[in-house]
């Protein structure tokens, strides 16, 4: 009997309101390590019709405009006049943000030469060997719809697209291999004037077939298109947004596993995004050196504490080498420290901006140094000494 399952994804446009709050929180924080590397960003972002309110907590010697980040921003993803249902020039920017807590700072600052976790968490790093990416098919093809309908609209191939979007894919696996797209579920906000049936065709010919391979779509592949018939209302006119509420779209579509916190906003002190960068690292690297099809990274970290409390690797059963082995070598290779995690990734470098849109992992033409296969040699090694 075959085994049979379907997996399904999901990602966002750039003007998808909680992507919007990500954006801005990020684009906060590269504006504070452009002027201070050493800056301790948590800056939160939320918004509804017509208000933009940052909220949370930034230590640094840079000088911030916060009004003109904010609607740089906001222009920049696509809503620039009221006919979006937002407008980066007359929506409301309110304020809240205070310097880090003392209580925090003692902790993190431990010395010149050690830095402790800026919070207590577990975070996640996952690789799979059935996308050239390593990444899983399904959030890797909805990344890659969300991408090819921002570029159609910023290019204005298709001039009635708003910034507002949803892309969901499902893939049908049999025996653990992927066998075909069963599934393409696409939303996009649009001009009132335009048809559905056009939107539809549209999205078919000039997206769905130009990123999905012609041999995983067949006859009975089925396609949702605007599936309610309408979406002229969307951005923070139809739903609030906030910074941090699309951690599945940020990471591995839901396989793997998910940790306990966001990552925009957050300068690299913060293990949640740091931890998570080097995870992916780790089970990327180990995967490419097919000593596993699978592999699942966890650190857990404990606030004001710089080494992992534990660290966790698990391959599914497709490891070649012993799993002790594999702890061992990335035990070996690794400095899993904070400090030792900012400066191998060069988290101190204004980058966090263009990892807010289409996940934080797979994109290998952004030069992000978590993605690089810089120890895939090291774990390699392994099989010849099995």
């Amino acid at each position: 009997m075959k085994d049979k399952y379907y997996f399904t994804s999901e990602s966002v446009t750039c003007g998808h309101p909680d992507k919007m709050c990500d954006q801005i929180s990020d684009a906060i924080l590269d504006a504070c390590l452009k002027q201070d590397p050493n800056s301790r960003v948590a800056c939160e972002t939320a918004t509804k019709t017509g208000m933009i309110v940052l909220l949370g907590e930034i230590t640094t010697n840079a000088k911030i405009d916060y009004q003109k980040i904010v609607r740089d921003t906001i222009k920049e993803i696509g809503y620039i006049d009221s006919s979006c249902g937002f407008d980066y020039k007359t929506c409301s920017v309110l304020v809240a943000i205070q310097e880090q807590s003392n209580d925090i700072k003692m902790g993190v600052d431990i010395s010149d030469k050690i830095v402790g976790a800026g919070d207590q968490g577990i975070m996640f790093g996952y690789a799979v060997n059935e996308t050239e990416s390593f990444m899983p098919l399904s959030i890797d093809l909805a990344n890659k719809l969300a991408f090819m309908i921002e570029k159609l609209r910023k290019e204005n191939v298709l001039n009635y697209l708003k910034p507002d979007g949803k892309t969901q894919v499902t893939v049908e696996y049999e025996n653990g291999l992927i066998k075909r797209i069963d599934t393409v579920v696409i939303s996009v906000q649009h001009r009132d004037d335009v048809s559905l049936s056009k939107i539809r065709k549209d999205m078919i010919e000039f997206v769905v077939k130009k990123v999905i391979p012609n041999t995983l779509l067949d006859e009975n592949t089925k396609y949702y298109i605007n599936p309610t018939g309408r979406f002229v209302i969307g951005g923070p006119q139809a739903d609030a947004g906030l910074t941090g509420r699309k951690i599945i779209v940020d990471t591995y579509g839901g396989h793997g596993a998910c940790g306990g916190g966001a990552f925009s906003g957050k300068d690299a002190t913060k293990v949640d995004r740091s931890g998570a960068y080097i995870a992916r690292h780790i089970a990327k690297n180990i995967v490419a050196s097919r000593i596993a099809d699978r592999c699942l990274v966890q650190l857990s970290y404990a606030i004001g504490i710089a080494e992992p409390v534990s660290v966790f690797v698990d391959c599914y059963g497709t490891n070649k080498v012993d799993i002790l082995k594999i702890k061992d070598k990335i035990l070996e290779e690794y400095d899993l420290t904070p400090l030792g995690i900012i400066n191998y990734l060069k988290l101190r470098n204004p980058i966090f901006r263009k990892t807010a849109c289409y996940g934080h992992f797979g994109r290998e033409n952004e030069n992000f140094a978590w993605e690089n296969l810089d120890k895939v040699f090291l774990f390699a090694k392994l099989i010849e000494k099995k």
